[in-house]
């Protein structure tokens, strides 16, 4: 795998979510050997409350990732340095959905063995992954098979995933 500093430099470079979807599907292939294609990003404010937000999801069964606008833009407002990192790890966990781990235990411990292995365990990517909660007080992870209680509006993100091949899982 390239050395640490290599994927932090590229993440920084990043331009658009679409970028960095692509740079969590390098770092997942180079780690484990798997990959996924044909997958799009919806945006929605799916709100939020006193208990909490939901940061994405994935919905089993199909290919598509939604995640949630409202902690996006209130990151990009109040920390834009922890933005890049923030979204790596959103799409990470979800990507990591797509491929079958469905456990969020699961998902959560290899969301951080593959940031800690990219980016080493100081960057913020890693450290979204090892807790969230410390960035992000409110959000939380939705349980299995969670849907929004509201019906959203949802934006399709264009060109998300232009490294699509003609499968969908190797």
């Amino acid at each position: 795998m390239k050395a640490a500093a290599s994927f932090g430099e590229e993440l920084e470079s990043t331009k658009d979510l679409a970028d960095i979807f692509e740079l969590v599907k390098r770092v997942v292939r180079k780690k484990t050997g798997k990959e996924r294609a044909g997958l799009m990003l919806g945006l929605a404010n799916l709100g939020g409350g006193p208990q909490g937000f939901v940061g994405a999801f994935f919905p089993i069964a199909t290919n598509i990732i939604v995640m949630n606008s409202l902690p996006l833009k209130r990151i990009k407002e109040t920390d834009p340095v922890l933005y890049k990192p923030y979204v790596f790890h959103i799409l990470l966990h979800e990507y990591l959905h797509t491929l079958g781990v469905i456990d969020e235990d699961a998902t959560r411990r290899k969301a951080y063995e593959i940031s800690a292995a990219a980016f080493g365990k100081t960057h913020p990517a890693t450290q979204f992954a090892a807790d969230l909660s410390r960035f992000v007080p409110k959000l939380v992870y939705p349980y299995y098979g969670w849907q929004p209680q509201e019906e959203y509006t949802l934006e399709l993100v264009k060109g998300f995933d232009r490294s699509s091949t003609s499968s969908y899982i190797n």
